[in-house]
């Protein structure tokens, strides 16, 4: 009798989701691989393999999800800033019973010349600007921006760049950029001198594609606010890159 294949179900909506998606299914025949996407991003990339896309209805929903489809691992490589998905993946997972791993890109580290200024949350980033720059590029995506509404910051300029155009309440005063990366050193250099752009805020979210408005910034010499990732809910194992993650599935699988 044929062996079942392991199915994984992966959180996806990032890079890293989807190299690993390619991965398995390109070179783990043992293996059965779903994606779930959640679905707020028009016309995403679609990973190889069987594809979802919507909400679960919680971890409640999440766990009966995984039963009904005989899920036997889950893996979270949804956004660094998704906590909530992130919680609810935890405890449904401890609800069904199955193993899970959440794959994270490693975040950014300051280099010489960088002036980075930490903030816990999009509020408190937004608290910070008004004593930092007058023309600020947003980069922290369509979601959150109602952080920056407020009549304290009526008298900023926001450049507002996102893959999907945002929804009110926004900022009083900005241009809206839809734009999705990769980005270039040589875009990012261009935006802040053709805008004047004198602040940036970003989420810490790590990897490359994006990273380029860092190196821009501090060869502009402005202020960087990073707004600080939230963390993986406790127990819940890491792997840093996709191919730690398939590793991972392998020495599960291979020890089961």
């Amino acid at each position: 009798m044929p062996v079942q294949p392991v199915h994984v179900l992966v959180l996806g909506g990032t890079t890293e989701a989807r190299r690993l998606a390619e991965h398995l299914a390109a070179h783990d025949p043992g293996v059965r691989v779903t994606t779930s996407l959640a679905g707020r991003v028009s016309a995403p990339r679609l990973p190889p393999g069987d594809v979802r896309v919507g909400g679960f209805g919680g971890p409640d929903g999440l766990a009966a999800w995984v039963r009904e489809h005989d899920v036997d691992v889950l893996i979270d490589a949804t956004h660094p800033f998704a906590a909530t998905m992130s919680r609810n993946a935890a405890e449904a997972a401890a609800q069904a019973h199955v193993p899970l791993l959440a794959l994270r890109r490693p975040g950014w580290v300051a280099q010489d010349g960088d002036r980075w200024h930490a903030a816990g949350s999009l509020a408190e980033a937004a608290e910070l600007l008004p004593a930092l720059g007058e023309r600020v590029f947003l980069t922290t995506g369509r979601m959150g921006l109602a952080a920056f509404a407020g009549a304290a910051l009526d008298d900023l300029w926001f450049l507002v760049r996102s893959v999907d155009a945002p929804e009110p309440p926004c900022p009083a005063r900005m241009e809206v950029l839809l734009d999705r990366g990769p980005f270039t050193l040589e875009g990012e250099r261009a935006l802040i001198r053709r805008h004047r752009l004198d602040v940036l805020v970003t989420k810490d979210s790590g990897g490359d594609a994006t990273a380029p408005k860092l190196t821009a910034a501090r060869e502009a010499g402005i202020p960087v606010v990073v707004v600080r990732r939230p963390p993986v809910p406790e127990g819940v194992p890491v792997a840093r890159t996709p191919d730690e993650a398939v590793e991972w599935v392998r020495r599960l699988y291979a020890s089961g």
